[in-house]
């Protein structure tokens, strides 16, 4: 009888404290601890492609030995321009994000051709740029996924003369860039962007045996839609 009766003031104590737990926690509910948000980041390397339209502003400016400068201005060409790009981007603790990034695109910017006149007599003269790269700073205000940038380096172009009088020449120049751009991350690991990008080059210099001289320049803007993916 002893035991039964411990076994069933067992039984009532253990059944009371499930009560009384079970109504601790109706009353004072425990919230479950929240789930982290993950933070995009824009650290990482990349590699990319672009598309886009390309204007140059053409200069010929030919001296004849012992005579005023006769300048023609072959006027703006423009044309479809598409490359590859790759960079890779650090982003700090304050959001800043600091890059690098390198390009090269094919391009066909060129004039249809300009009448010339003048005591050069008359002609058409073509300009063109074949292509043209750049290896840039890129430094940036994450905002989450948006970011926005300025840009800034050294570029590169291959142009081409021809002119009615029998001169052409095609070489390298080397020159400085700018701009800026806007880029947005559509998931961890895929961005897009739209870039500005100045290119400026000094004239090619031609001096002649009988004295003549010749300056030719092209100076390049781009607007271009791009795609990254980053690693």
């Amino acid at each position: 009888m002893l035991k039964r009766a411990l076994l069933g003031a067992t039984a009532l104590v253990l059944l009371a404290g499930t009560a009384s737990a079970a109504d601790l926690a109706t009353r004072y509910p425990v919230k479950a601890a929240p789930i982290p948000v993950q933070v995009f980041s824009w650290t990482g390397f990349y590699i990319g492609g672009n598309v886009g339209w390309g204007w140059a502003d053409n200069t010929y400016d030919y001296t004849p030995f012992a005579s005023p400068t006769y300048s023609y201005s072959p006027g703006t060409s423009n044309g479809f321009t598409g490359g590859l790009q790759m960079g890779y981007n650090y982003q700090f603790a304050n959001n800043v994000v600091l890059g690098v990034e390198t390009d090269f695109n094919w391009a066909d910017i060129n004039t249809s051709g300009v009448l010339l006149g003048g005591p050069l007599g008359g002609g058409v003269i073509d300009q063109k740029v074949d292509y043209f790269g750049t290896i840039r700073a890129r430094l940036g205000y994450a905002m989450d996924r948006f970011l926005p940038y300025i840009t800034g380096g050294v570029a590169y172009a291959n142009t081409k003369y021809t002119d009615p009088y029998g001169l052409s020449d095609s070489n390298l120049k080397w020159g400085w860039t700018a701009g800026a751009g806007v880029e947005y991350a559509l998931t961890n690991n895929w961005t897009i962007k739209a870039e500005y990008l100045y290119l400026g080059f000094d004239n090619s210099k031609t001096n002649y045996i009988n004295g003549d001289q010749l300056s030719v320049g092209s100076n390049i803007q781009t607007a271009r839609l791009g795609v990254n993916y980053k690693f």
